[in-house]
């Protein structure tokens, strides 16, 4: 059989160029009263500093949005030129909106329009490691309009009826086959073009950027995520996040 036989695979797309949206608006009220969420200090540094580092490692990345409170783009600027950052990276701060899908969809009107593939980060992840970057920008090279990265669940999943009131007993309706189940985390890369039609057309409650890929019919496929790229949302959260970084400092002089 001739090698001409074989289906065609898409060629891998290395020339585009990535940039990364963070969207960094919310309040993060599970986290207790205090600066939003993203202004959280990890080691005496905000959690967004970590975050816009940890996709600037990425020598994919050339250009990192920053998505402000709608009334903080100042504050966030004046905080990144207060911090080192890769030189070779550019930066830019725009104000956000009353959603993270609105703020999303600011941050992709912002791209300059030379840039092909977005990921979208979410900056309560603050300690992604580079590979994962990485990973998701290379799926979308080869091809893929959507890429998350995600975990194998550890625990037994069970679907229930939600409780009429907190604290209320909630019977059981399923229990999905583990296997099947995946923690999804951010960076999550797309196609560009594929990211903005799915903002333009898809409407109503959306809990990350792939699932409106998903309502567009296009394939969203899943790479190794890393359990280095939790969210942080609770107390708890930042105690461990403060030890992930301990840890770092102390073999990779981090």
């Amino acid at each position: 059989m001739s090698d001409d036989s074989r289906p065609s695979r898409p060629e891998p797309r290395t020339a585009l160029r990535t940039a990364a949206v963070i969207p960094a608006a919310g309040r993060g009220v599970r986290l207790g009263p205090g600066a939003p969420k993203a202004l959280r200090t990890l080691n005496g540094t905000p959690m967004l500093i970590h975050a816009v580092r940890a996709l600037a490692a990425s020598r994919a990345v050339s250009l990192v949005v920053v998505v402000a409170p709608p009334d903080g783009a100042p504050e966030v600027k004046s905080l990144l030129d207060a911090h080192a950052l890769p030189d070779r990276t550019d930066f830019l701060v725009v104000p956000g909106g009353e959603s993270r899908q609105e703020s999303v969809r600011l941050g992709l009107d912002a791209l300059p329009p030379d840039y092909d593939i977005v990921l979208v980060h979410d900056a309560a992840r603050p300690l992604v490691p580079v590979d994962t970057v990485d990973a998701v920008v290379q799926a979308v090279r080869d091809g893929a309009p959507a890429v998350v990265p995600a975990l194998p669940l550890a625990d037994t999943v069970k679907e229930v009826e939600p409780a009429a009131a907190p604290g209320d007993p909630e019977p059981v309706l399923a229990t999905p086959e583990r296997a099947r189940l995946r923690a999804v985390q951010t960076p999550q890369g797309f196609d560009r073009t594929v990211l903005v039609r799915a903002h333009e057309t898809v409407t109503g409650a959306v809990t990350d950027d792939a699932g409106m890929v998903e309502q567009l019919g296009e394939r969203v496929v899943v790479v190794p995520g890393h359990e280095e790229a939790f969210k942080v949302t609770r107390p708890l959260d930042l105690v461990l996040a403060e030890a992930v970084l301990a840890r770092r400092r102390l073999n990779d002089g981090f």
